[in-house]
C-alpha cells in the first residue's frame, strides 16, 4: 500500500464525515433549554423574568404554507412594576420565535 493513497483516502474520509454531520445537525431539532435560554435572553432586555415554561417536545405546525416542528412556551416578565405573561411558540430548529401572545 502507498502512504500517498492511504493519506489521500484518510482525507477524503474526513471531508465527508465533516460534511455529513453538518447536515445532520441541520436537521436535528434545537433541545428546549438552548431555546428557553434564547427566549430569556431577548426578555431580559426589556425587564425582569419571573418565570418560564417549555414544553420539552416539539410538536409539528403549520401556518399557510410554512410546515415545521415548534415548542410552545410561555414567561413571565416585570415591567414597570407591573406583571406581564406571555405565551410563545419558538421553531424548534433555529431557536426563533415565531409568535408571541400576551396572556
Amino acid at each position: 500500500m502507498d502512504w500517498k493513497s492511504f493519506f489521500a483516502g484518510a482525507a477524503a474520509g474526513i471531508v465527508g464525515g465533516y460534511c455529513l454531520s453538518k447536515k445532520l445537525n441541520e436537521t436535528m431539532p434545537l433541545s428546549g433549554e438552548e431555546v428557553l435560554a434564547n427566549v430569556k435572553r431577548a426578555f431580559k432586555k426589556e425587564g425582569k423574568i419571573d418565570g418560564s415554561w417549555l414544553q420539552m417536545k416539539p410538536e409539528d405546525y403549520k401556518k399557510y404554507a410554512i410546515k415545521t416542528k415548534v415548542y410552545r412556551g410561555g414567561i413571565s416578565t416585570r415591567q414597570d412594576g407591573e406583571r406581564q405573561q406571555y405565551e410563545f411558540i419558538a421553531d424548534a430548529y433555529t431557536g426563533s420565535v415565531l409568535d408571541i401572545n400576551p396572556i
